[in-house]
């Protein structure tokens, strides 16, 4: 095998020690970091701090312009999102697009065979079914295997992951003997782009547009009161809505066109069964009957069982129990037991 690979180096811990992990391993090693936006990965800071670990590993190191493709793939599809009432996530578009698409691209160009990340997950190569696995990391409060279902059977066998089996302690112990600059460099939070989580302002500044108020609507289609803009509210949320009902109210559901948000009591937000649309499969060729898996409705979300059955579309999933407040854009992704089945977007929930 070719034990040549570019690594994704980031500026943080994470990345910086996969790399080491690599070169510990016989790997012919190389590191890039992907200029993105000032604020956002890829800032100088970043590019300093992983230029630096590369230094000191002695290994070759470059920065890679993807300036164009993070606003053409990632920023403005997360803005014509939120814009069309559905709430993305962002982190998924970035893995699909950049960091396992341009980036193995650009690893490709260069002659090298894999590329590696800081992300904690597993990949195995199932001999019986003859498919490349995604697995859950061993550390599962770390696990980021969910953003990673999107990833193809060719991306997944010749990508890397070589923090799967290590804790996120024994990662920081790793660069502090190594002597990283950035060995207690905090994790990234949140939105990388978006680093206050004011996405609505975010989305403002990148348009130029205001956002434009409108009516709060009750489940009767009465005015309740006025909003600030329909894109500052997801599903769910009860803060921040300013409405004086006797009761709580949360936000049951948004019309784009009408820029309406409608509220009302807790219990409509439930729903049972949910759409999912945009499929990628991983431990499977295609899902042929009903299958029961875990299914995990967003980054945070606990896992739960459902039995998902293909319709002309997409998937239909059922769920053994209600779920609260399941968000059209959102990636619902399927596990059985440690391994991702496979995911897609949430188009609807009833």
């Amino acid at each position: 095998m070719n034990k040549s690979v570019l690594i994704a180096m980031s500026g943080g811990v994470d990345s910086s020690v996969a790399a080491w992990l690599l070169m510990q391993e016989g790997w012919l090693c190389q590191g890039a970091v992907m200029r993105l936006l000032p604020d956002a990965c890829g800032s100088q800071k970043d590019v300093q701090d992983a230029g630096q670990v590369a230094a000191l590993l002695g290994i070759p190191f470059e920065v890679l312009p993807f300036q164009d493709n993070f606003r053409k793939d990632v920023i403005d599809p997360f803005v014509r999102a939120y814009q069309e009432g559905r709430t993305p996530n962002p982190c998924l578009e970035c893995n699909r697009c950049l960091k396992f698409g341009r980036f193995l691209h650009a690893a490709e160009d260069r002659g090298l065979h894999s590329v590696a990340t800081g992300h904690y997950a597993r990949v195995e190569f199932d001999s019986v079914r003859g498919r490349w696995l995604l697995k859950k990391a061993l550390d599962l409060p770390k696990d980021q295997s969910y953003f990673l279902y999107s990833l193809s059977q060719y991306q997944l066998g010749r990508t890397l992951f070589p923090l799967g089996a290590l804790t996120k302690q024994q990662v920081r112990e790793i660069a502090e003997q190594q002597g990283f600059v950035n060995a207690g460099k905090h994790d990234s939070q949140d939105i990388c782009f978006v680093p206050d989580g004011d996405y609505a302002g975010f989305i403002q500044r990148w348009t130029g547009a205001p956002l434009v108020p409108g009516d709060f609507l009750d489940l009767n289609g009465q005015i309740v009161g006025r909003h600030r803009g329909a894109v500052r509210y997801t599903l769910g949320q009860r803060k921040g809505l300013g409405l004086a009902m006797g009761a709580p109210v949360y936000v049951c559901g948004k019309d784009m066109g009408a820029n309406t948000v409608t509220v009302g009591p807790e219990d409509v937000l439930f729903s049972r069964r949910v759409r999912v649309e945009n499929l990628n499969w991983i431990a499977i060729e295609n899902l042929s009957g009903p299958l029961r898996v875990k299914v995990k409705l967003r980054s945070r979300h606990l896992e739960q069982w459902a039995v998902i059955q293909p319709e002309e579309h997409g998937v239909l999933a059922v769920f053994d129990e209600l779920q609260r407040a399941v968000t059209p854009g959102q990636a619902a992704v399927f596990y059985d037991g440690d391994s991702v089945v496979g995911g897609g977007t949430i188009v609807a929930a009833e």
